[in-house]
């Protein structure tokens, strides 16, 4: 029989450099013989990233209901598991996710302020027992998170979307939700201090992937 893919999420708030890092690991489980499918949330299909965009998109004209935030969340999630990540898992493939459930308590729970147990409701009804099996947890402060943000919205043009356009207690308030439950499952997620150079992070990433991988090929 042929042994289920891994699943591997990058978690953390915005600014703590999860695209530069995500690239990074995908490039290493790579280099390790792995076959790597790397995706994001929302998104990872067509009709998921239709869905980001809805959720992403400012629109000061019609706010976005908090509820329907989170029911479009995980309608995203659903097709997204339906159409890439259970496939790839099932064929043998690594799964590489930018963000998963643990954001959507750490945005939707923390950040909205939804009661966690109509989030684990939804949970069970659509992953059906799925989870990460490991979760690299990038870590900052908020302000240092920000500033990081600002500077790489400046160099790019980039405009903010919904959730960069949100307060630090917003912030704040996401960050510890996201270090609570890595608290709550500290064998699953690994806390890296993102508030370092990207050669110390990288270095942080790879000594605990090597780790895991050594555990798991």
């Amino acid at each position: 029989m042929q042994q289920r893919g891994r699943f591997i999420t990058l978690e953390g708030g915005e600014g703590v450099g999860k695209s530069t890092n995500l690239a990074w690991v995908a490039q290493w489980l790579t280099a390790h013989g792995v076959e790597v499918v790397r995706t994001r949330e929302p998104g990872g299909t067509p009709r998921a990233e239709a869905i980001r965009e809805l959720l992403l998109s400012p629109q000061a004209d019609e706010p976005l209901d908090a509820d329907a935030e989170l029911l479009l969340v995980f309608a995203a999630r659903a097709q997204h598991l339906a159409q890439r990540i259970r496939p790839a898992l099932a064929r043998g493939a690594w799964v590489l996710c930018d963000r998963f459930t643990d954001a959507t308590f750490a945005y939707q729970g923390g950040g909205r302020g939804i009661d966690p147990a109509r989030i684990a409701e939804l949970e069970r009804f659509v992953q059906q027992g799925l989870e990460p099996d490991l979760t690299l947890l990038l870590d900052m402060p908020v302000d240092a998170a920000q500033r990081r943000l600002q500077g790489r919205l400046a160099a790019g043009g980039h405009t903010r979307d919904r959730f960069e356009q949100e307060h630090s207690a917003f912030f704040e308030a996401v960050r510890g939700v996201y270090l609570a439950r890595a608290r709550a499952a500290p064998r699953r997620v690994a806390v890296i201090d993102a508030d370092a150079p990207l050669e110390t992070v990288q270095a942080r990433l790879s000594a605990c992937l090597e780790e895991r991988v050594r555990e798991w090929l």
